[in-house]
């Protein structure tokens, strides 16, 4: 990719500096040595992996963990004594914020809270770890970054492969131009799922011990269910599958996905995109499809992205049901969080290589946690500033949007919307009385 310069791109807010000085409102200057507070919020799969994380980098010392579900915050407290460590538990995500002496928090929430917890953390002059996808509507994420500017906070998002070696190697590769001109970009996701889904419970009570209300939060007032609750023993939990609270399998997985790309070709966005979608097998009470395809138009190449969830035939003649590939005149890249692979067009002119099977390229989430403490203290951008999640997390909403509209989607850049103006409402979030997100 010799002549493909880097894509200039307008930050979601114009003028932001890139590197800040102190920790706003406490005034403190952090020395070397300093451990940093951090409160969790939701300690579900998600939220007790990032605790353990968190437990493994020295800089970070949980001191408060937040949960709605009292099984949740039992175990998280459990968890944390068993490495010695106490922790204040509540059961308001507003205690955490408003609590001074703590100076950062995660959030590892739904999908649909991740936005207003991002913005008020940062309000509260609080740095903010938060997980993917970073918002369901594409002005969620919008204003997500324009906080972290405004109220200079390090804001990481939880796309932590970019933390992993095998990514970095990948990024590495493509922008050194071994690959040649670039015009195809492909990313899948296959798996097989029985036909019965997750099953089709009624509404019904919610647990004794889970506040409903305050799950649901800012999105619409509905009864329990099961499935839209989703907390489940042996899968991560299913209300990502329900579109008031998340996208699927696109802003799950495919943010994972698609992210890469974005490492590799300077965060660009595409400036279309166009996707169909169906449940065409699965029988169950969920919402989103569990068969779906979608293109998007870079400014340099096309990329596609397949969700294949009712047949695990691998891609590529290898073993890997989920990665990134990257296409050029001179040879293609396979990512994922197993390996690189670097297959050339024509081997007796360029040797094909292979990163796999390296404990310390492996590694991801401590990484990630680790570049979030160090960047606490320096003041400068994260590995995972929160803008970068936003823009794949934007992509991933824009083709959810392009199949249930069922249109053609053109990206506007300047004005960060859809030039449809039939679908430009869908990108402003909607949130339940008395919630409001306000910068």
């Amino acid at each position: 990719m010799p002549d493909t310069p880097s894509i200039p791109r307008r930050s979601i807010l114009t003028g932001a500096s890139a590197a800040f000085t102190t920790s706003l409102f406490t005034g403190r200057v952090r020395g070397a040595n300093d451990r940093i507070a951090v409160g969790f919020i939701g300690l579900g799969a998600m939220g007790s992996g990032n605790l353990s994380y968190a437990m493994q980098v020295p800089e970070a010392q949980p001191v408060a963990v937040c949960d709605i579900y009292g099984p949740h915050l039992e175990r998280a407290v459990s968890a944390a004594a068993k490495k010695g460590v106490q922790v204040k538990a509540v059961t308001d995500f507003r205690d955490i914020i408003a609590d001074k002496s703590i100076d950062a928090i995660c959030v590892s929430t739904p999908d649909h809270w991740h936005a207003y917890m991002t913005v008020e953390g940062c309000k509260a002059g609080k740095d903010v770890y938060v997980e993917k996808p970073a918002c369901t509507y594409i002005n969620e994420g919008k204003k997500m970054v324009q906080a972290a500017r405004k109220y200079d906070r390090v804001v990481q998002a939880g796309t932590m492969q970019r933390s992993g070696g095998y990514f970095k190697k990948a990024a590495e590769l493509v922008k050194s131009g071994i690959l040649g001109e670039i015009t195809f970009c492909h990313a899948f996701q296959t798996g097989l799922t029985k036909e019965a889904g997750f099953g089709d419970p009624g509404d019904t009570t919610p647990p004794a011990d889970l506040n409903w209300d305050m799950w649901l939060g800012p999105a619409p007032k509905v009864p329990f269910n099961p499935n839209r609750w989703g907390v489940k023993t042996t899968t991560f939990p299913t209300f990502r599958y329900f579109w008031d609270y998340a996208g699927g399998a696109m802003t799950d997985w495919g943010v994972h996905l698609i992210d890469p790309l974005h490492q590799c070709f300077d965060e660009v966005m595409p400036l279309s995109v166009s996707a169909m979608g169906e449940k065409f097998y699965v029988k169950d009470n969920v919402q989103t499809p569990d068969t779906m395809l979608a293109t998007f138009r870079y400014p340099k190449f096309l990329s596609s992205y397949e969700s294949r969830t009712c047949n695990p035939l691998p891609m590529f003649g290898t073993t890997q049901g989920a990665a990134t590939t990257i296409h050029g005149t001179e040879a293609s890249l396979m990512v994922n969080r197993s390996g690189c692979w670097l297959i050339p067009n024509n081997p007796s002119k360029m040797e094909p290589q292979t990163w796999e099977k390296d404990k310390e390229m492996s590694q991801m989430n401590v990484p990630h946690w680790r570049n979030f403490m160090e960047c606490i203290k320096s003041r400068k951008r994260p590995t995972s500033d929160i803008e970068t999640c936003v823009r794949s997390s934007a992509t991933c909403i824009l083709a959810n949007l392009s199949m249930r509209h069922k249109t053609w989607l053109d990206w506007d850049e300047k004005e960060w919307t859809v030039k449809q103006d039939a679908v430009k409402p869908a990108l402003v979030e909607k949130y339940r009385a008395p919630w409001k997100l306000v910068v």
